[in-house]
């Protein structure tokens, strides 16, 4: 990584430990973490690891034990639960392995909803959904419902939902896991070029395929970052 590359996020300390006393587990064990704005970024390593746990903790979806994270300046740690709210709607892009697609709607209508709670104006919502439909090249099937698209379709509106507000960051915890290798990589390349138009990408994945098509790879390893490369 050049010297000079912007940092979008910075974690310093982390330590995640879950339950109490003997029966307490640590999953994260005091990782210092530097990511560069701009990049695709994988965080890999077997399940168990602490892939997931890194993920939900830098989407503010999770605090950590002890340590700080820092976006754009903000210590994650020190945020109200309101204000972590706010930030996963308007800064922070999640995808999930699941999709988490509304069965009942159209992939616009679940793109559109996402926007609507995240407080978009009624008049900027649909250009926004459409656009961000368009953008990982959905325009043609926007008004399908997820049981009528494929795998690779329904992560495709999951990536078009979470890009559509314009977020700083996008974090994706294993994404291609449900998908077969050919569908997979065609979702790597929306990664790619979501990157090249200026967004941060970051996802969490055990695909050694994957690791070809990365910028940078977090090798995590029993609750620590044993290689970076």
């Amino acid at each position: 990584m050049p010297a000079d590359s912007p940092l979008i996020l910075q974690a310093s300390g982390i330590t995640r430990t879950f339950g109490r006393g003997k029966s307490s587990v640590t999953v994260l064990k005091g990782i210092d973490l530097s990511l560069p704005a701009g990049r695709l970024i994988a965080f890999k390593g077997r399940s168990g690891s602490g892939k997931t746990t890194l993920i939900n903790l830098l989407g503010a979806l999770d605090t950590p034990t002890e340590g700080s994270i820092e976006l754009g300046g903000r210590d994650l740690t020190k945020l109200t639960g309101r204000q972590r709210d706010e930030l996963r709607r308007t800064e922070i892009g999640l995808i999930f392995q699941s999709f988490a697609l509304v069965p009942l709607m159209t992939a616009y209508e679940n793109v559109e909803f996402m926007l609507r709670v995240a407080g978009v104006p009624a008049k900027e919502r649909q250009a926004a959904a459409i656009a961000a439909l368009q953008q990982v090249g959905l325009a043609e099937r926007m008004h399908h419902r997820p049981f009528e698209l494929s795998g690779g379709e329904q992560q495709r509106t999951a990536i078009a939902r979470a890009i559509a507000r314009k977020p700083r960051l996008v974090l994706a915890d294993e994404p291609t896991a449900e998908l077969d290798s050919r569908t997979g990589l065609t979702i790597m390349k929306a990664f790619r070029e979501l990157v090249q138009q200026g967004l941060t990408v970051v996802l969490a994945t055990h695909d050694p395929a994957v690791m070809e098509i990365v910028d940078l790879v977090f090798e995590l390893e029993d609750g620590h970052i044993a290689e970076v490369r």
